[in-house]
């Protein structure tokens, strides 16, 4: 496969958004896969084991939820009840049932009621009037009376403070009794629709691969690729996983360069990666050629330029001079360079810094920029089918160009010097191409220069 797979439609996938906050000239640490993953579950692990910790301790295993009793208001009120007579019968009351019954449930219906009861019989109690009528009533009556509006002031408070108990609660929690679109339910709802829509993003994924499901713990890598010519500009960029082979992700690096040698017969399916000090060469085609060889031997046998290019590569232009000028005692050593068959290792396999510059060479001397950018563990909502990846999260939409004649289809050719054309280079559609210069399958003039167009 060369730029996209050729076989198969294509269907959208969903991948978690997120991803690495970009910071210029930010590199990370040499480090590894099977190093991150190990550091990260630990991390996990110790981080469950400070939330749980302290609640394990606390809450007894055999406790079960189901055997947690639920007290009702009428249970409530009517222990409270209980609680009030018994305490009225050890300091000698004798309070009639039947009317103890009736209050009870008078509580219980019409809480606002007796609220408004107990402070209308308040204010009664102050009124002059009243004052003089109680004198003429017997002292264990009076008592009685007194104790028992004691008790029902009591139990309406605590009915009182019951409900704007449930008042306040109900700000916190979710009522199903809330109409449809309104209250909390519908910012709950709101909120939903925020998240799903905030937690994924749709990508394209061939539809020709298998089931195979992504054995966990799996690292996810986020591998951009630039442009051969313009520096800084992002061409494609994947999500890999840590245990696929480096040719999965060549198969699926689109390079205009790929399609020019295609069509005039030369494409070379030979190239190669270079991250750290590791040549990956792709070797799975018996006319590949290995280009790491070129350049390992040369290292061999020309250390010193090899290594004068290299402080240059490593300290750049203004230290070079600096050290022209001012000289330094402490010298480069060069890397250890070996080579590996791509088709055999993997991104676990390597060592490198997340956020460094790698090299990706291949038609010969065509070279781009890699960068391995993020790795993360994978994560639900990630794609868990392991023949899904390499999957392409970013690719900038090919620029046609129209034909400058009829300005309807796409150009495939383009002339130079053409003294015919409308404008100098020129594009033209093969219609309008063979229309203007060709008359019974003969070139009606040659002093002109034409070319395939490939779109880019």
């Amino acid at each position: 496969m060369r730029g996209h797979d050729e076989g198969g439609e294509d269907l959208y996938v969903s991948i978690p958004l997120g991803g690495p906050i970009y910071v210029s000239d930010l590199v990370g640490p040499l480090t590894r896969v099977p190093d991150f993953e190990t550091s990260v579950i630990e991390e996990l692990e110790s981080l469950k084991e400070e939330v749980y910790g302290d609640v394990a301790q606390v809450c007894d295993e055999d406790t079960s939820v189901d055997e947690l009793k639920i007290i009702q208001e009428d249970e409530l009120v009517s222990k409270a009840f209980e609680e009030a007579f018994k305490v009225d019968k050890l300091t000698g009351g004798s309070p009639n049932d039947n009317s103890a019954l009736a209050v009870e449930q008078s509580c219980l219906q019409n809480p606002e009621e007796n609220k408004k009861a107990i402070v209308s019989s308040e204010s009664n109690n102050n009124l002059p009037g009243k004052r003089k009528k109680r004198k003429g009533v017997s002292k264990k009556n009076n008592y009685f009376d007194e104790s028992y509006m004691v008790k029902v002031e009591q139990l309406a408070r605590i009915k009182l403070k019951q409900e704007e108990d449930k008042a306040c609660a109900r700000l916190h929690s979710f009522n199903n009794s809330i109409v449809p679109g309104h209250g909390v339910n519908a910012k709950a709802e709101k909120t939903k629709h925020l998240k799903s829509g905030s937690v994924s993003k749709k990508v394209k994924a061939t539809s020709s691969y298998g089931d195979d499901p992504v054995q966990f713990p799996e690292a996810v890598l986020s591998f951009e690729v630039y442009h051969n010519r313009k520096t800084g500009s992002k061409t494609q960029e994947f999500l890999v996983l840590g245990r696929q082979f480096l040719t999965e992700v060549k198969d699926k690096i689109y390079c205009l360069t790929d399609e020019i040698m295609t069509r005039a017969g030369k494409y070379d399916p030979s190239g190669y990666f270079l991250i750290e000090d590791v040549f990956c060469n792709d070797t799975r085609e018996s006319s590949n050629v290995d280009y790491s060889k070129t350049i390992l031997d040369w290292l061999k046998n020309s250390k010193n330029d090899a290594l004068e290019k290299w402080e240059f590569i490593v300290a750049g232009e203004v230290r070079q001079k600096q050290k022209a000028i001012l000289g330094t005692e402490n010298k480069q050593q060069l890397p250890r360079f070996k080579s590996l068959h791509m088709q055999s290792t993997r991104f676990c396999d390597l060592r490198f810094h997340l956020g460094a510059g790698y090299l990706y060479c291949h038609q010969g001397n065509c070279r781009h920029l890699i960068v391995l950018r993020d790795m993360r563990l994978i994560h639900p909502e990630d794609v868990q089918n392991r023949s899904a990846y390499p999957l392409i999260t970013y690719q900038p939409k090919l620029l046609f160009k129209k034909c400058s004649v009829c300005k309807i289809y796409k150009a495939d050719k383009v002339t130079v010097d053409d003294k015919w054309a409308s404008e100098n280079p020129c594009y033209f559609c093969d219609i309008c191409y063979y229309m203007l210069h060709y008359v019974d399958r003969s070139l009606l003039y040659s002093d002109f220069s034409v070319y395939d167009y490939h779109h880019e």
